[in-house]
């Protein structure tokens, strides 16, 4: 912009006029537009030169802070989601330890009553009316959370992950690792020990009203107790981890 010098008005507006304003672009990062002034001398450039850096500086500044309040508020998002997921993940943990218990009992007293009858030495058909009138303890009611991740996978996804507090993130992180770990566990290891079949056999002869073989009926019953233990044992560390990520104020019964 050319000053005339014989507008003092006009040359006075010019000198006036703001050295530069910052543009925020939304679509588009930050940028600064300098005003086209004629420089006239050493001191008009540095002055000139001193109000660009400073802009520049408050520019930088302000995209800084602008950065810092979009993670702050991302990262709040993101651990008040995981926070929830993880609490509703500790209740239906609770919950199916609380069922597989009460299997447990049902399973112990069978297991406890044919130990007893064999070392007895009772005959086979007094042993199966005992089995009989507990036969409701025979059962593989193996219960398990479902435990679902979305909100950690979409907070590594948006990488507002990265911006939780370290502390606990490491929380998060330690109960998602172990869930999956429960969940991998319960699809390919959970029944190792027990032989389905031959539950599935004995459950069918029970039904039908058949006698079966207390000795391997016995051993039968024995798989199923230390399966419905090993799955208690992992839930009971999984809700560990879980209570750790999310403490409240009820406190676990096992």
């Amino acid at each position: 912009m050319r000053v005339n010098h014989r507008e003092p008005c006009r040359a006075y507006r010019v000198r006036c006029a703001p050295i530069g304003r910052v543009v925020r672009d939304w679509n588009n990062d930050m940028h600064f537009e300098l005003p086209r002034v004629r420089i006239h001398s050493l001191k008009d450039f540095i002055k000139h030169y001193l109000m660009i850096v400073l802009s520049i500086l408050t520019a930088l500044g302000l995209e800084a802070w602008i950065e810092h309040v979009h993670h702050a508020h991302a990262a709040e998002e993101a651990s008040r989601q995981m926070t929830a997921e993880l609490r509703h993940n500790l209740a239906e943990t609770r919950e199916s330890l609380q069922k597989n218990e009460a299997t447990l009992q049902l399973v112990g007293k069978l297991d406890a009553t044919l130990i007893a009858d064999l070392k007895d030495g009772l005959p086979p058909a007094v042993i199966n009316q005992h089995i009989r009138a507990q036969e409701h303890g025979f059962q593989l009611n193996l219960n398990w959370p479902g435990l679902p991740s979305s909100a950690w996978d979409v907070a590594v996804a948006n990488q507002s992950v990265s911006w939780v507090e370290p502390a606990n993130l490491k929380k998060f992180s330690t109960a998602y690792a172990a869930q999956r770990e429960t969940d991998a566990w319960v699809q390919h290891d959970s029944v190792l020990m027990l032989d389905v079949p031959r539950v599935i056999n004995f459950r069918t002869d029970l039904d039908l009203g058949r006698d079966v073989d207390p000795q391997a009926f016995l051993y039968t019953v024995q798989q199923m107790k230390v399966t419905i233990t090993s799955m208690k044992n992992n839930l009971q560390e999984l809700e560990k981890h879980l209570a750790d990520a999310v403490p409240d104020e009820t406190q676990g019964s096992r």
